[in-house]
């Protein structure tokens, strides 16, 4: 028979722990100032209310106004939290053998445990341990009062959360050691855009937790977790078949269509029509009744509109209808986790089979500080492969003619590569578009003319007078020389 678990009302957090805390014992809630351990105590107890649960709030520094106003902020009703303010007082000043600290922390200890005992909650959040351990002043005396509470807690059934502060890291390793469970939320400000927040699971007893560290974010309403993403652990039954463009030229050029779950990249430099080629895959889905998502990060969704209409893409019944949308990204507000987050939510509640992201550039520039943003999106691209979506993804390469380079290779994570160059032509310049990969079947290997019209994009014939146009160093085919009749 499976443990009892405690949700801690925070769905990504409860994924986190696959299925929540386990009920009757006693965990520590680590943070620096500021990282959320408020609010996340709030929302457990929250949670235990509406479960019909008794809850208690004990207090031993913020008075229980602060605490109310903190609840005001998020739109909270906290009718059913019970707060009890537990305020260290001055010592008795006749105590000569004993040491002030003593009987204060002694007093304090026994003055919680009494109101616990009088209230008998189902669940307890003490806020904070930093009282306890500055009322302590051993290390032994410190153990011997969380071993107090954490006897005490499990002897009654109580799921209880102890907040710290961490302002004494040399103990560290004594909390962990004696609480059930240890979260550790953290919170950095990067050099540019909003406060990045990520909480880990450090330790919890006989729970197989998702490990590592998950970006979260506090949101009016309270903190909604980023579980990170894990390839390999959403697998769905492939549907078979392809994604058509709608244009015969650009589907024989890719060998058929797009393989429904494979992940294709759009390579190009600035203004080729990469975009627009992602956009013709995209409303020719919708359009079949796929479901899908487009993800911009470098442009305002106005003009993403205004672009479309310019391009014969009529979105409006498409978007209307719930099969396409475009979800605008911004760069100084929105974490790695927090994008893997929206992308799944789009993918498993509105239940998209294609995704696009416009761009990789913008994906990279968002997140500067972000470590192993690559390893991010291959997890990001496993993830829509088992589940069994198609990806395209856009790659904007420097320059325009001549010398191309791209700011990061990523090209082997992708299933197919299409290239589109520019290249000059009788005092003109042309598109041209190129299949470079496909794992999964047969393609054309011709460099073709691509035009962007008030219609749609368009492919014409193989440019069989140039050469050198995909390595940027192009040229016009020689004509055969002619041949001297023989005497």
């Amino acid at each position: 028979m499976p443990d009892e678990r405690a949700s801690t009302g925070i769905a990504g957090l409860d994924e986190v722990l696959r299925g929540g805390l386990p009920a009757h014992q006693m965990y520590i809630i680590q943070g620096d100032p500021g990282a959320g351990k408020t609010t996340l105590a709030f929302q457990f107890l929250l949670e235990g209310a509406r479960r019909g649960e008794k809850t208690l709030y004990v207090t031993l520094s913020a008075s229980e106004r602060d605490l109310q106003r903190v609840a005001r902020s998020h739109g909270w009703d906290t009718a059913g939290i019970d707060v009890y303010e537990q305020f260290r007082t001055a010592a008795s000043a006749e105590t000569t053998i004993f040491r002030p600290a003593e009987i204060e922390l002694a007093k304090t200890v026994q003055a919680i445990l009494g109101a616990i005992e009088e209230r008998q909650p189902d669940r307890v959040v003490i806020d904070s341990l930093g009282e306890i351990r500055l009322l302590a002043e051993s290390a032994l005396r410190y153990r011997k009062q969380l071993l107090t509470l954490k006897d005490f807690f499990r002897d009654r059934q109580i799921t209880a959360l102890v907040l710290d502060d961490r302002t004494a890291s040399s103990r560290e390793a004594e909390v962990q050691g004696l609480a059930e469970g240890v979260i550790r939320l953290a919170v950095s400000a990067p050099m540019y855009g909003n406060t990045r927040r990520s909480l880990e699971v450090v330790k919890m007893r006989g729970v197989a937790f998702r490990g590592g560290c998950h970006d979260f974010a506090i949101e009016k309403g309270g903190i909604v977790v980023f579980p990170r993403l894990s390839a390999g652990q959403h697998l769905v039954n492939r549907e078979e078949g392809v994604i058509s463009s709608g244009i015969a030229e650009i589907d024989s050029l890719v060998g058929g269509g797009l393989e429904r779950g494979s992940a294709t990249m759009i390579m190009g430099p600035a203004g080729v029509g990469k975009s627009s080629l992602a956009m013709q895959f995209a409303v020719s889905a919708a359009a079949a009744g796929d479901r899908v998502t487009f993800f911009i990060f470098e442009e305002h969704q106005t003009v993403f509109l205004k672009r479309a209409a310019s391009l014969g893409f009529d979105v409006g019944p498409a978007i209307e209808a719930g099969h396409l949308s475009v979800q605008q990204i911004d760069p100084a507000e929105m974490s790695a986790g927090e994008f893997a987050y929206a992308v799944r939510t789009s993918v498993e509640t509105h239940g998209s089979s294609m995704v696009i992201i416009d761009s990789l550039n913008g994906y990279f520039n968002a997140m500067p500080e972000e470590h192993f943003l690559t390893l991010h999106l291959h997890e990001l691209l496993s993830y829509l492969t088992d589940a069994a979506v198609t990806t395209i993804v856009i790659v904007s390469q420097h320059g325009a003619l001549g010398h191309v380079s791209s700011p990061v290779d990523v090209s082997y994570l992708a299933d197919a590569v299409v290239l589109l160059r520019y290249y000059e032509s009788r005092g003109a310049f042309g598109r041209a578009i190129s299949m470079l990969k496909k794992r999964t079947s047969a393609h054309e290997q011709t460099v073709r003319e691509y035009r962007l019209t008030s219609e749609g994009v368009r492919v014409g014939p193989v440019l069989e007078e140039f050469r050198g146009i995909l390595s940027g160093m192009q040229s016009t085919e020689a004509p055969a020389p002619k041949q001297e009749p023989q005497r």
